[in-house]
């Protein structure tokens, strides 16, 4: 019988067999197209490649470091570790040695004093089904010497992640003016406030990077080529701030604001002569390596209040400019009219009739009333308190710097604005103003940068006085200078100024008083205590070399306060920098330093010690090549004084009952890396007193304020 065939089927399966065939020549041309062609779906496939066994390794720059006018270090960046524990067994494999946490109990015990955790929070972690944990808080950001320590235990699994943080010598020391630095999760470090801010893209330097080829186990391929950008480390920045100087504005701002309890305090120092910042603090203040602050402004150049009676300074001084000034005419003191509005004197039943003159040294209102009133529109006066800076930003090397306002308009706002209420002003921009009078009518740009040094060490950028202008006559500024001198040096029984009186030192000056605005009310508070007093000074009268500033916000004495701060910065400056007559500082238990510099160690050391208790030698040298105090400070018999020599050996002294100043001194002269714990005096040092040291080594102490604890 004949075989029948399914031609459907035969159809079917030659059509299978197309298809095949179609897959495989379709297969094979995107071989011969992947295997022949240099880029697919827009890929360089030779890059591609490339990159998947190029590996590129960041090499991080530097931060620069900041310095003080003399080149003590106030910033830096340091070495940082966090401790890490391997719990995971597997972490010992292939070594004979184990590499894994073994005795938790042990190890959580030996760890919990170094790194000030509990060695039950050191369990809890240890504890952990993890391969390895970080042992935090109190294992983070520790130092070289902690890290030393804990490796001399020799732990089983105790490893370290290394890092970079700010480190702050000084902790609180111009705190606002440095700023601080935060740590992004990339590593980097930031600038917050301040300096830090201000120069971060400079500071920070440029980072280069490492490419080369690695093989699949990660391992560099030897004999391949390797492109490398070398990192640029950050600039290093010199202030113009004095340290000395700083160390007498922190030193009494703190203890004003501490006795008298003001809102805030404010103290800046400049030189009259180039407008340089010596010294700028102000309380609360905070510790930039703990960032503890209360106030994210730096008060310098972000507050902005009224000025109160400072500001009839450059009244007085704009009606001189413009010649209608009088100081013999008179005028009834007490209170005025204008408008519907009444001005009153702070003593409301006034003097009786007084000169102009006599109205400044009293601090008259009703008699700025009268020579705003007869002589300025609201245009003239604004032009001149222009002219003084008030209203502009002065420009100076820190972020966040505010202008003020001269908002007034009206005859009454134009008396008010002639005392210092109704407008606010900076405490830089007073500064700048008060700079006119010192240089008989030039006004000068503030500045706090000295001078910054690029990587090579060269300078990029050198900071200089800096003229702004001829702003009022010589003529101007010695009228004024009389009448601020005559606010201290005078016999008027109601004169503002009389706190301030100390014979010899020279001081001229005005005292301000500014009510300030509820801020629940929208009005100004009518009381005893919310004021703010201030003081602007300079010394000495005929030849200015210091200008300072001092402000307080609601002290409890209104008087007290700024005494405290005006009479011991003007007495320690004059002294430091030899303003002063020797006549008035011959007590029997001060002594004027000389100039030791290139003299012969044991000579100046006998000498000194027939005065001086204590004589702090550093090094083994023949020949003095710095000292602490400088030249012409006068300095108590029981304080200490400190000769650098040019010797290379470094003997520790016996650090017991240093005070934190004391410490810091010694180890900026000696160039010894000194870690403080704690405050008060020193109880405890890491290196024995008579050890030999190099100056690559790292010292400890411990303090506590009571030492008979």
């Amino acid at each position: 019988m004949k075989r029948r065939i399914n031609v459907n089927k035969v159809k079917f399966n030659k059509l299978i067999i197309a298809f095949v065939l179609l897959f495989f020549v379709v297969v094979a041309t995107r071989l011969t197209v992947l295997a022949l062609s240099s880029e697919i779906d827009g890929i360089n496939m030779k890059e591609f490649v490339s990159n998947r066994n190029t590996r590129k390794k960041t090499n991080y720059a530097k931060r620069g470091n900041i310095y003080d006018s003399s080149g003590n270090i106030l910033a830096q960046t340091v070495n940082s570790y966090t401790v890490i524990a391997y719990l995971s067994e597997t972490r010992s494999e292939g070594f004979k040695t184990p590499q894994h946490v073994i005795d938790k109990e042990k190890t959580a015990k030996e760890l919990s004093p170094i790194i000030g955790m509990s060695e039950e929070a050191i369990l809890l972690l240890l504890n952990r089904n993890a391969y390895q944990v970080e042992l935090g808080p109190g294992g983070r950001d520790i130092t070289e010497l902690k890290k030393e320590q804990i490796e001399k235990l020799n732990l089983p699994g105790i490893s370290f992640t290394a890092s970079y943080k700010r480190y702050y010598q000084n902790d609180d020391f111009a705190s606002y003016i440095l700023g601080y630095v935060v740590t992004k999760e990339s590593g980097e470090l930031v600038g917050e406030m301040g300096i830090e801010a201000y120069y971060n893209d400079m500071l920070k330097g440029e980072d280069g990077f490492t490419i080369y080829q690695q093989d699949v186990n990660g391992y560099k391929i030897p004999n391949t080529r390797e492109e490398v950008k070398e990192s640029k480390d950050g600039v290093d920045i010199y202030l113009t701030i004095d340290s000395n100087i700083q160390f007498f504005a922190e030193k009494y701002t703190k203890e004003a604001y501490e006795n008298y309890d003001p809102e805030w305090a404010i103290t800046v120092v400049a030189d009259a002569k180039t407008g340089k910042i010596l010294a700028s603090t102000s309380y609360p203040s905070f510790n930039p390596n703990i960032k503890n602050m209360t106030n994210y402004l730096n008060p310098l150049v972000s507050f902005s209040f009224e000025p109160g009676s400072t500001m009839k300074t450059f009244t007085y001084m704009a009606a001189m400019e413009k010649k209608v000034y009088d100081g013999n005419d008179t005028f009834e003191s007490g209170s005025i009219k204008i408008g519907e509005n009444e001005i009153f004197d702070w003593k409301p039943d006034g003097f009786g009739t007084i000169t102009y003159d006599e109205g400044f040294l009293l601090s008259s209102n009703v008699g700025i009333s009268y020579l705003t009133k007869n002589y300025f529109t609201a245009e003239e006066l604004k032009k001149y308190f222009e002219k003084f800076g008030f209203g502009s930003k002065t420009g100076i090397e820190l972020p966040g710097e505010l202008s003020g306002t001269l908002n007034f308009k009206y005859p009454v706002e134009i008396a008010n604005a002639g005392f210092g209420q109704g407008i606010t002003i900076t405490p830089i921009q007073m500064i700048q103003a008060l700079t006119t009078i010192a240089n008989d009518g030039v006004m000068l740009k503030p500045y706090i940068v000295d001078k910054i040094l690029d990587y090579n060490n060269e300078i990029v950028y050198q900071g200089q006085r800096e003229e702004i202008g001829q702003v009022v006559s010589k003529n101007t500024t010695d009228q004024i200078k009389d009448l601020l001198y005559d606010v201290i040096y005078n016999d008027l029984y109601y004169s503002t100024g009389a706190l301030y009186k100390m014979e010899g030192y020279d001081l001229i000056g005005k005292t301000g008083t500014a009510q300030y605005v509820d801020e629940s009310t929208g009005k100004y508070y009518f009381d005893t205590l919310h004021y703010i007093r201030s003081f602007a000074g300079i010394f000495p009268k005929d030849d200015p070399e210091v200008i300072i500033y001092v402000a307080l916000k609601r002290p409890y004495d209104s008087s007290q306060g700024l005494k405290t701060i005006v009479r011991g910065l003007v007495k320690d400056i004059s002294n430091y920098r030899g303003i002063y007559n020797p006549s008035l500082n011959n007590e029997a238990s001060s002594y004027v330093i000389g100039n030791y510099l290139n003299k012969d160690v044991d000579k100046v050391k006998s000498e000194l010690e027939k005065n001086f208790e204590n004589i702090v030698i550093i090094g083994d040298g023949e020949k003095v090549i710095d000292q602490y105090p400088k030249e012409n400070n006068i300095l108590k018999t029981t304080e200490k004084i400190y000769l650098l020599t040019n010797g290379e050996n470094l003997t520790i002294p016996d650090f017991n009952n240093w005070s934190k100043k004391e410490i810091i001194i010694y180890s900026n002269l000696s160039n010894i890396n000194i870690e403080i714990e704690g405050t008060g005096f020193v109880y405890e040092q890491s290196i024995e007193s008579g050890t030999k040291i190099k100056k690559d080594d790292i010292i400890s102490v411990k303090m506590k304020d009571n030492m008979d604890e």
